[in-house]
């Protein structure tokens, strides 16, 4: 058995140092006219357990061999060395005779050294092998100067040459409209009412902070201006429907995904005076009231094609509320008590803002406040519909519902819920 053992060792010494040309480039490769086979794979491969050598070995007609140590491989070896035996036995042909003497050989290696068997053939149940016609073709060679080559050398370039473009964070858009209303009637109508006229002009400026990361910076500027014909007003000619200045602004750090950690900030007030019917009773002016909102909350953002929403929490909101003139005949209206011109309101805050493109041409917005001092609610829900006819025109829906259990109930004023609406048709343009 020593001597099988040997030889065995040998030859794998010997078939292994030819192989070396897959592991390294430098290696000489077999001589020439020479073809390897894989007929005797089993003997050069890592020790491995096979089922046919037991199966042949428990068969009937099998006759046990006492010659372990000199095989047909010991004779080759003597007779022609072991080098050229690499390349002789592959070119054999593959026969039953062969598979019984190399499953002789792994046999009396099982039996000698058993310990020395790593691998098992269940290892390999799940492997697929290669048909006859599966040849795989090797790739063209190709000079290594052809890759070293440069086609077309790029020629040193000053600093001039080179533009650095920067990223702008920032998104500017604006939207104005000029909108127009006009009710006529003659009279003698048999139900009665007068003719009115209105314009409303409203102008938007937004410019937004976003650096893809972390920080969003949001800013708006909203202006709106209407006024409305008032013949049954023996004391003025012309009133205001609609008097708005508002401006926005948001700071929010990314804390997960969709959620930010965020500041908010509101400051509000008015362009012209208001005055009760057939009075000079002065009910709100340019800074009576003006009104300053600061939140600490958490936002959800989300944006899509069609819609993009936002939803804040703030359990920390503060709403500071100032009259700057004297005249202002009921202060209660903005939650400030008669003698004082402030108010300082603390409390927890709800806003949702929705902005929904329905259609092409029919865009739905929407603002929800809710603010509580546990003490007192004020809520404001504005809504907006907005139908393009073409890219200059358009008709606006405005909605505004408020409810504010604060202000003091009268018999003209005897519930918390105001509302506010208007139809306008006119020119739109956004940029």
């Amino acid at each position: 058995m020593k001597n099988f053992t040997d030889s065995l060792r040998e030859l794998s010494a010997s078939y292994f140092a030819y192989h070396r040309m897959w592991d390294d480039l430098d290696a000489p490769g077999p001589p020439k006219g020479m073809k390897l086979k894989s007929d005797y794979y089993k003997l050069f491969v890592p020790p491995t357990y096979y089922f046919a050598p037991v199966e042949q070995a428990l068969a009937i007609d099998w006759e046990p061999s006492d010659k372990w140590g000199m095989t047909a491989c010991d004779s080759l070896a003597q007779a022609k060395g072991i080098q050229n035996l690499i390349y002789e036995i592959p070119d054999m042909q593959k026969s039953a005779a062969v598979d019984r003497w190399v499953n002789k050989i792994l046999l009396g290696y099982y039996l000698e050294h058993p310990n020395q068997v790593i691998g098992n053939e269940m290892y390999f149940a799940d492997a697929i092998l290669l048909d006859d016609v599966q040849v795989i073709n090797a790739p063209r060679q190709e000079k290594m100067k052809n890759y070293m080559q440069v086609v077309n050398p790029v020629e040193k370039a000053s600093a001039d040459a080179f533009k650095v473009l920067k990223p702008n964070f920032w998104k500017k858009s604006a939207a104005a409209s000029v909108q127009f209303s006009q009710h006529g009637i003659s009279d003698n109508w048999y139900q009665g009412g007068e003719s009115t006229n209105s314009l409303l002009a409203e102008l938007k400026l937004v410019a937004n902070y976003d650096d893809k990361q972390k920080v969003q910076f949001e800013n708006s500027l909203e202006m709106k201006l209407g006024f409305i014909t008032a013949p049954s007003d023996t004391v003025h000619t012309w009133k205001t429907n609609a008097d708005l200045f508002r401006l926005n602004s948001k700071l929010g750090v990314r804390a997960i995904k969709n959620l930010y950690y965020t500041v908010a900030s509101e400051l509000s007030t008015q362009f012209f005076p208001n005055y009760t019917t057939n009075t000079n009773n002065l009910i709100s002016s340019f800074l009576s009231p003006l009104q300053f909102k600061l939140s600490v909350g958490m936002d959800y953002k989300l944006e899509k094609s069609k819609y993009k929403l936002s939803l804040m929490g703030a359990p920390f909101s503060y709403t500071f509320v100032y009259i700057s003139n004297d005249d202002i005949v009921n202060p209660s209206s903005f939650n400030v008590e008669p003698g004082h011109s402030s108010a300082n309101l603390f409390g927890s805050e709800i806003t949702a803002n929705v902005d929904w493109k329905i259609k092409d041409n029919i865009l739905y917005v929407t603002k929800f406040n809710y603010f509580t001092t546990y003490d007192k609610v004020i809520m404001n829900w504005e809504n907006t519909v907005e139908f393009k006819l073409n890219r200059y025109l358009s008709t606006k829906i405005f909605f505004h519902l408020r409810y504010d259990d604060g202000v003091t109930l009268t018999e003209e004023n005897d519930t918390y819920f105001q509302l506010k609406e208007m139809l306008t048709f006119g020119l739109s343009y956004s940029w």
